[in-house]
């Protein structure tokens, strides 16, 4: 027989979160839940994002916050680029039309993922005020976007949120086929030729694993994210020889 669930901790705005050991275990309907309220401001998500807390819910509920023990992550040297995937890389690289940008349209970048529903879910949960408060966050530099261009036209990428050397991932979108691949693998490259040692993905799934990213323990995450964060932060700007960081690699095996 399992012991009752606790409550869940209910924030006033600006209220320091609880430790993260305290989020809900695995054996609860809501693994990782830590607590409900609070806001969404600049400093509010910078002190979450430092103590591995994110926030993710649906419309009509509160602001739930997040935890996960294990956490989902990408170790930057243990990306994994399959031969499909290198192939689609040398024939970008090489097409001068076609080009990594970073913060060059953050609002176009998060608005295209919050109107590209993850895989299962037949919503989104980056309602409008999510998309104020990250758009805030990347005015004040904290949060970034990774685009790819084709001819002129973005047409895929992701946004993440960097403090010092820690890079939390968020979400991606696509309008042509590997675009947010290529986008995944720019922001790979970045961190490699930067000494960034991880990505959080906070979240399991299949896609990221078949990129090289894996579960570690939350004590484990969190000590690399406070180390990480101490450190000064880069110049979140792409610069083409990045992408040596992976195209001098071999290929990973499909």
């Amino acid at each position: 027989m399992t012991s009752a669930q606790p409550p869940l901790p209910w924030l006033a705005p600006g209220e320091a979160f609880p430790p993260v050991k305290e989020a809900w275990g695995t054996d609860a309907p809501a693994p990782g839940l830590l607590a409900a309220g609070g806001a969404l401001d600049v400093a509010t998500l910078r002190h979450a994002y430092l103590q591995g807390v994110f926030p993710w819910y649906s419309a009509g509920q509160p602001i739930l916050w997040w935890s996960p023990d294990p956490r989902m992550v990408l170790q930057t040297e243990a990306f994994r680029l399959h031969r499909s995937l290198r192939k689609t890389l040398q024939n970008f690289v090489a097409d001068a039309h076609c080009e990594v940008r970073f913060n060059s349209a953050f609002s176009s970048v998060i608005s295209a993922c919050a109107s590209s529903p993850r895989t299962g879910q037949s919503g989104t949960w980056i309602l409008p005020e999510m998309v104020r408060a990250y758009t805030a966050l990347h005015r004040a530099g904290m949060a970034h976007s990774i685009e790819t261009w084709m001819d002129g036209e973005l047409v895929g990428g992701l946004y993440c949120v960097g403090l010092g050397r820690a890079v939390f991932g968020e979400s991606m979108f696509t309008r042509v086929p590997d675009a947010s691949k290529i986008a995944l693998a720019a922001l790979v490259a970045f961190c490699r030729a930067h000494q960034i040692p991880q990505i959080d993905c906070q979240q399991n799934t299949s896609h990221l694993a078949s990129l090289g990213a894996r579960e570690i323990p939350r004590h484990v995450f969190g000590a690399k994210v406070k180390q990480q964060a101490a450190l000064v932060g880069p110049v979140w700007q792409f610069k083409p020889l990045y992408w040596n960081e992976l195209l001098s690699l071999p290929a990973a095996s499909a």
